[in-house]
């Protein structure tokens, strides 16, 4: 047997391993479309939106009117205004005077070792008089059932905390498939399907849709103890999980939406900012990511190339099992599954995206993020 032969057989058998691993967990996964509303004459929990927005002009109406449409009668909107320097304060104050009801938080000057939205979320959660916090992004679109159906959620599994994975809108074939790669990164890597088991470390958080309960929250610190993590949404997660609270986290489609980001370019550079974070700041870390998406994504293309049967009919196979993975991963966002081919050229991106943040960050000394530098050193200190 050739060394083709065996690198082929690992190429399969760890795609196979890991499609299957990862259809099972989401399957395991409850959908919120499965999950009723609250009935008629529920008692109603106070839930607080808060909403941080640093530049958010083009994004934050749409979103903000999604919220202000919620069928659930006791409902704080809070929106922190983040030293924006475009239209956003502008969009707020047509949108506060639209809707007395709407709180508008604005801050001028950001404090020493905190990141800019960490600070803006725990700004807000300070003002928030709800017995739920709801942390959410700018450009989140909920469906008007949304938090009803959340809340039902979380009364009837006694939920400390609630994380809802969101549906990707806009974009094209290239774009989509890198959300599907990072995203099925992210499902291997944190396996949220057992966020829910209290005898499992597995935990989970999502910008777009973080529900806590105020108490736990303050009782964990807020977002204190992660006031320089660039990843706070799943860190807020690991607090809950490490305090020994409940959490859970569903699927959105239909209830959650997000246009992610634009264009490719602006995934790219968007990722910057936290990918050496998700990797703890580790060089080794990294260098495993890199060999695994390689062996898993790259190789199996060279090998179908280079190697001779039967070596070349295992490359194959490892490469169909990531076409038929990414075929139907379109098909439950309700996109073209041809799209998948675009599969074949996303590891290259993921590759580039990994190595030029974590290279990048050490050479800089830290990371640049909405015009604010954050040195590495602080970075490293609020790492769980």
């Amino acid at each position: 047997m050739t060394l083709f032969f065996w690198l082929g057989l690992i190429c399969l058998l760890l795609n196979l391993a890991i499609a299957l691993e990862v259809a099972r967990g989401i399957g395991r996964m409850t959908q919120l479309r499965d999950v009723p509303p609250l009935v008629a004459g529920s008692i109603l929990p106070r839930v607080s939106i808060i909403v941080p927005a640093c530049n958010e002009a083009s994004t934050i109406e749409p979103a903000l009117r999604s919220s202000l449409a919620q069928d659930y009668a006791n409902l704080e909107i809070i929106v922190v205004n983040d030293r924006s320097v475009d239209a956003t304060g502008a969009v707020l104050a047509r949108l506060a005077r639209e809707y007395p009801t709407l709180q508008v938080l604005t801050i001028t000057e950001l404090p020493p070792e905190w990141l800019g939205k960490n600070h803006a979320l725990q700004s807000g959660a300070e003002r928030a008089s709800g017995d739920y916090l709801l942390f959410t992004d700018a450009d989140v679109i909920l469906a008007p059932t949304t938090i009803s159906r959340a809340i039902h959620r979380g009364q009837a599994n006694n939920l400390d905390h609630l994380a809802i994975f969101f549906e990707n809108i806009g974009g094209g074939g290239l774009l989509n498939a890198m959300f599907l790669e990072v995203g099925g990164g992210l499902l291997l890597l944190f396996k949220p399907w057992l966020a829910g088991d209290p005898g499992s470390q597995r935990f989970m958080g999502v910008g777009a849709f973080n529900l806590v309960k105020a108490a736990t929250y303050r009782a964990l610190g807020g977002h204190h103890r992660i006031a320089m993590h660039p990843i706070d949404d799943v860190m807020l997660g690991k607090l809950v999980k490490l305090g020994g609270f409940r959490q859970e986290c569903l699927l959105g489609n239909g209830f959650v939406a997000v246009p992610w980001y634009g264009t490719v370019r602006e995934f790219i550079n968007g990722l910057m900012k936290n990918t050496f974070a998700a990797y703890q700041y580790r060089l080794g870390l990294v260098a495993a990511g890199v060999g695994a998406v390689f062996l898993l994504g790259v190789l199996p293309l060279w090998g179908l190339v280079l190697a001779d049967n039967p070596a070349r009919l295992l490359f194959g196979g490892a490469i169909g099992i990531r076409l038929i993975s990414f075929a139907h991963g379109f098909r439950e966002g309700r996109l073209n599954p041809w799209f998948a081919g675009w599969s074949l050229l996303t590891p290259y991106l993921s590759l580039y995206i990994s190595v030029k943040a974590a290279t990048m960050t050490v050479i800089n000394g830290g990371i640049t993020w909405r015009g604010t530098y954050y040195q590495l050193k602080k970075l490293k200190e609020y790492v769980i």
